[in-house]
Order: structure tokens, then C-alpha cells, then sequence
């Protein structure tokens, strides 16, 4: 789906506007951490390390990156009912403080559960598939899952089916707020994607 420029404008607008307000304002983590009990716990759990396969853990995820989702939920770019819903009455304070909270909780590790699909998962994690132009994923997420700060997500431990389901929203484009990961996704099958996310969940 192709988005006109008119609300691109205004997307880049909020975060510039953003991006200014939170270099002049210091997050508080006590206001982070009640509004995350009030509006997220029940999805995320009591410290972001959700129990539930289908929402993903936030626990220790890079803060800058929040706020970017959650800023994208709230205009539309990042189409999800459920949280555009939850994050309509957040302001810029609120995403701010919930996002610096969460990196401050500690991530619990995750496990990976089919050793012939890891095998292949950890092939194209670490090297892509060269034949058809498809990229490494520790390029970008660090061969520890680790992310890059601001820029690309904390993937280690997450939830393997949280982690499908994107890369085949990425896929079908009814998760368009990425264009490199939709780029990448593209050329991923089912069973690549399940090997893949499967990896992923296990990585220390």
C-alpha cells in the first residue's frame, strides 16, 4: 500500500517534533512505569517479558525504537487496531517514559525449538541467501541479536511466533512502516521464516 505524501509529511513532522522535545525533556521511569501497569502490562507482563507467543517481548528493547513504533501506531503508519487503540490517549511524555522504563527491565532469554529448522534459520540469519539477493540479518541486528540503538531492533529471545507473523506482515505489506525489511521479506518463503524466527528466539 502506498502511502500519499501528504500523511508521509505529517509522519515525519510528529517525529521531528518529537525528536526535539525528547532531547530538551529527561524520561521518567517512575511516570513510565505507571502508565505501563495502567495501559500495557496486560499484553506485555509486569516487566515486558510477555508470556504470551503472539505479543512480543519489549523487556530491554532499544528505547528509541519503541517510541518510533509507538508514534507510528498512533499516526496509522503502523496499521494495528488493537494498539492503535491503546496508544490514542499516550502523549509524547507518556511514549517517552513507558519506552525508557522498558530498557531498563531485563530481558529473560528465550529458547528456540526445532534443531532442523534452527540450522537453516541460523544460515540465513548469519548469511543470508546469496543466490537471491537476500541480506544477513546480523547485518543489521548484530550476530547476537543485540540491534543497533535507535536504528534496528533488540531481536534476541523474541518470540518465534511474534516474530513470523511480521516478517510475513512485512511480506504481504500489511506492515509497511520498514521498506528495507519489506524489501527482505519478500523473498522469504513460510519455511525460511519459521527457521529464521525460530533462531532468533534462541540467540544469547
Amino acid at each position: 500500500m502506498k502511502l500519499p505524501v501528504s500523511f508521509l509529511c505529517v509522519a515525519a513532522a510528529a517525529a521531528l517534533s518529537f525528536s526535539a522535545h525528547a532531547q530538551s525533556v529527561k524520561p521518567d521511569a517512575a511516570k513510565g512505569a505507571a502508565t505501563y501497569g495502567q495501559v500495557c502490562v496486560a499484553c506485555h507482563a509486569a516487566d515486558g517479558n510477555s508470556v504470551i507467543p503472539e505479543n512480543p517481548m519489549l523487556a530491554q528493547q532499544h528505547p528509541e525504537y519503541l517510541v518510533k513504533q509507538l508514534l507510528e501506531f498512533k499516526s496509522g503508519k503502523r496499521a494495528n487496531p488493537i494498539m492503535q487503540g491503546m496508544v490514542a490517549a499516550l502523549s509524547d511524555d507518556d511514549m517517552r517514559n513507558i519506552a525508557w522504563w522498558l530498557a531498563d527491565q531485563k530481558a529473560r532469554e528465550g529458547f528456540a525449538t526445532d534443531k532442523d529448522l534452527v540450522r537453516l534459520g541460523e544460515r540465513i540469519y548469519r548469511g543470508g541467501i546469496a543466490d537471491r539477493q537476500i541480506a544477513a540479518c546480523a547485518g543489521c541486528h548484530s550476530p547476537t541479536g543485540a540491534g543497533i540503538p535507535s536504528q534496528y531492533p533488540r531481536l534476541k529471545g523474541q518470540h518465534a511466533g511474534y516474530t513470523a507473523t511480521q516478517l510475513k506482515a512485512f511480506r504481504d505489506g500489511t506492515r509497511a512502516n520498514h521498506i528495507q525489511m519489506t524489501g527482505v521479506a519478500a523473498k522469504l518463503n513460510d519455511r525460511e521464516i519459521q527457521a529464521v524466527s525460530d533462531y532468533i528466539a534462541g540467540l544469547r
